[in-house]
């Protein structure tokens, strides 16, 4: 019994240490791609992390309020957290659950501009899921609200 304790004591510390995400919001952006294959994000300039910002014309809370309604429509996808220019959902596997988080900023200081990050929180690489969610939200959204 004590050696299964210590098993699982073992694989939720290897859970943890793998841990990546760093999702949020700081004075600077959104937080940075960790140096794994796994993230990307509008804020990186390297190949494998840099992905376009999205564009948006009109008020900031109308588009917010349109991406909110694009990316909760996705399956397996909850609001985390939600401000007036903010907002970060959590992204779940079909088959394994496994946990990937999504930000989008609309920063005051740059109108019609929305910054992204997606990441998965655990393991090393995503086999591209990250960019290719990003880019159908990019193929849905529509930057003129029609």
């Amino acid at each position: 019994m004590k050696l299964m304790t210590l098993g699982i004591v073992a694989m939720t510390g290897l859970a943890l240490s793998a841990c990546n995400s760093l999702s949020g919001l700081s004075d600077r952006g959104l937080s940075p791609c960790p140096d794994k294959p796994n993230c990307v994000s509008s804020h990186s300039s390297d190949d494998a992390h840099a992905i376009a910002s999205l564009a948006y014309t009109g008020s900031r809370e109308a588009a917010l309020k349109r991406l909110k309604t694009l990316v909760t429509g996705l399956p397996r996808t909850k609001v985390i957290t939600e401000t007036e220019n903010y907002l970060h959902v959590e992204c779940r596997s079909k088959w394994f659950r496994f946990v990937d988080d999504v930000e989008f900023w609309l920063p005051e200081s740059q109108p019609g501009v929305i910054h992204l990050r997606s990441a998965a929180r655990l393991g090393y690489s995503d086999l591209g899921v990250n960019r290719k969610r990003v880019e159908n939200i990019r193929s849905q959204f529509d930057p003129d609200g029609k």
